[in-house]
Order: structure tokens, then sequence, then C-alpha cells
């Protein structure tokens, strides 16, 4: 708690929420955003968020789903993970350590930022439900409950091809 990223005891209607590199994120019932923690990158610059419906928390940057589908971002974007302006149609969104993956409701797949390790290499998924990032990775969770990975994989991180999920 050196950031104060635990201080979170006073927070109430809480219905989502997001733990990024030093901060965390929460969505009240109402629509707006609370962030506690380091604000080095402006990661907690989340006064006058609306209507946000889920929050997720990279490593310096924080980015909000709205309910028409699009998203705001702060923080840290020296790797162009907070460049979402003009994306519509999103159902999900997950933050990484450098990047950022979007989930459209057509369950395409997206990613912008650092691009090192290939954990932007999505565009050629298909019936994604669900996305993750990771600290150099990214994984899919597809409608028939496989799940498909990319990006750094020194840890075996992205080796989820034999998972069996029946």
């Amino acid at each position: 708690n050196t950031s104060e990223q635990c201080d979170v005891g006073t927070w109430t209607n809480i219905i989502r929420i997001a733990a990024g590199g030093s901060h965390t994120v929460g969505v009240k019932s109402d629509g707006t955003v609370v962030a506690v923690g380091s604000n080095a990158s402006g990661q907690c610059d989340v006064d006058g968020w609306e209507n946000i419906v889920q929050v997720t928390a990279g490593y310096e940057n924080t980015l909000g789903l709205k309910s028409n589908g699009t998203l705001v971002a702060v923080g840290d974007c020296s790797s162009g993970e907070c460049a979402v302006i003009g994306w519509v149609h999103i159902a999900q969104v997950a933050a990484g350590t450098h990047h950022t993956v979007r989930l459209r409701d057509d369950g395409s797949v997206y990613a912008l930022g650092s691009n090192y390790y290939g954990q932007r290499l999505v565009t050629s998924w298909t019936d994604i439900v669900q996305v993750a990032a990771g600290f150099e990775h990214t994984v899919g969770l597809k409608s028939d409950g496989t799940v498909v990975a990319t990006g750094h994989n020194y840890y075996g991180q992205c080796d989820v091809f034999d998972w069996d999920l029946s």
C-alpha cells in the first residue's frame, strides 16, 4: 500500500473494480468512477467520468467503457495505449502494462500500444466473448469455451492450447 492503492475503505456503492500497477479504480452504481493510489501519470484523474459500465487499469493508465460503447482514457500513453478516441461498439476493454485490448460487440478483437512480444496479434481472433491483458500478453475466451493467447510466454502464460474446459 505504498501508494495508498488499498485505501478503499470508504468506498460505497461500487459495482466494478480494477487494479493497476499502483492504483485501484471503482465504478459506482451511478456510473461515476473513483480512484486511489499513485497518480504519477494522471491514471487517477477520473473525476467527471459518467455513464461508465466497466473500468480497466494498466500499469499507469485507466480506461472506462461508457454505456454507449465508447471509451475514455487517462494516464501514461507513451506506447499509444490510450489512443481509443473513435472506438465504438465496444463490449469490453482490457489494459495490459503498455497495451490496450478491445472486444467489440461483434466478437472481434483489436489491440494497440506496445507489441514488443506480439501481445497485439489478436486481429485474427473470432468468436471472442472476453479478453484479458497481462504484463506482455493477451488472452481471449472464445464462445465455445476454448482459450487463445499471444505475447510474451517466458513463464508459459500463453500455453492455453491444451486446456480441458469441459
